[in-house]
C-alpha cells in the first residue's frame, strides 16, 4: 500500500539540498538523498542531521533501525528505509544476499577501451589514511564492478555501473584504478580537480531493485542521474 508523504513534524533546520521522497509504502520508503548529505549520522552534533534522521521526521511513526544501507556522502541517488524492525530486517538480508539489484550513474575522466567489461580488484581500507581505500591483491577482499559505456563526450565517458559486491568507496576506488576517475572525486581523482564538473562527485545511484519485505512483489526505482 502507497501513501501520501507526510508533511514534516519537525522544526529542526536543514543543511544544504533536502532529500526526496519517491515511493512511500507502509513499511519501506524510497528516497532520492542529494550530494553532500550523510546517510546515516556522523561522529559529532554538527553532523547528527542526515537522510536518517529526516526519514524519522517524515514518518514520525516509524520504528527499530531504519537503516538497510547507505550512500557515500558526496553520492547522491536512492536510498530505502525499512519503517519497522521487520521491513528493515528483510531489506537488509537482501543485501547481504545480494538479491538487491543496484546501478549507478557516472561521469568519469577518458573513455574507456571497450563498451562494456568488469573490474575485478581487491579492496581494503588505508590504515594510515581513513577513509580511503587501496587496491591490494593480497590483503583486499574480493570486489567486482561491471560497467557499461553509455556515451562520450568530448574527453569524458557516461557509464553504468553495477556493484556485484558492496565495498566502501568501491566504485569509485575501482575506476580511479583503471584511469577513468569518476569527477569531482577529491580523494581518488587527479589533484587538483580542474574539470568543469568538478564541483561535485558526479556519481547517483539511479536504479533500486529488491523485494517488497513480507513477501510481496517485485519494487523498482529509477532516479536518473542529475549530471
Amino acid at each position: 500500500m502507497l501513501f501520501a508523504v507526510p508533511t514534516p513534524t519537525s522544526t529542526q533546520p536543514h543543511r544544504g539540498p533536502d532529500l526526496t521522497v519517491l515511493l512511500a509504502a507502509e513499511r519501506f520508503v524510497v528516497v532520492n538523498k542529494p550530494p553532500g548529505m550523510l546517510s546515516v549520522p556522523g561522529k559529532g552534533e554538527d553532523k547528527a542531521h542526515c537522510a536518517a534522521s529526516r526519514v524519522r521526521e517524515l514518518f514520525p511513526a516509524c520504528s527499530g533501525p531504519l537503516v538497510v544501507h547507505r550512500l557515500d556522502m558526496d553520492t547522491s541517488g536512492l536510498l530505502v528505509f525499512g519503517l519497522d524492525p521487520d521491513a528493515q530486517r528483510d531489506l537488509s538480508m537482501q543485501f547481504e544476499a545480494r538479491t538487491v539489484y543496484k546501478r549507478y550513474s557516472a561521469l568519469v575522466d577518458g573513455v574507456p577501451p571497450a563498451q562494456s567489461g568488469t573490474i575485478d580488484l581487491p579492496i581494503r581500507p588505508d590504515l594510515d589514511d581513513r577513509p580511503v581505500q587501496v587496491i591490494d591483491r593480497a590483503l583486499g577482499r574480493p570486489s567486482l564492478t561491471r560497467w557499461r559505456l553509455l556515451s562520450v563526450e568530448t574527453d569524458r565517458s557516461r557509464l553504468e555501473l553495477e556493484p556485484v559486491t558492496g565495498r566502501t568507496h568501491q566504485l569509485r576506488v575501482h575506476l580511479a584504478a583503471v584511469g577513468l576517475p569518476i569527477l569531482g572525486d577529491v580523494l581518488y581523482g587527479p589533484q587538483p580537480l580542474t574539470h568543469a564538473l568538478a564541483e561535485r562527485l558526479c556519481l547517483h545511484a539511479s536504479v533500486l531493485e529488491f523485494n517488497h519485505p513480507g513477501a510481496g512483489p517485485r519494487v523498482r526505482v529509477l532516479s536518473p542521474a542529475p549530471f
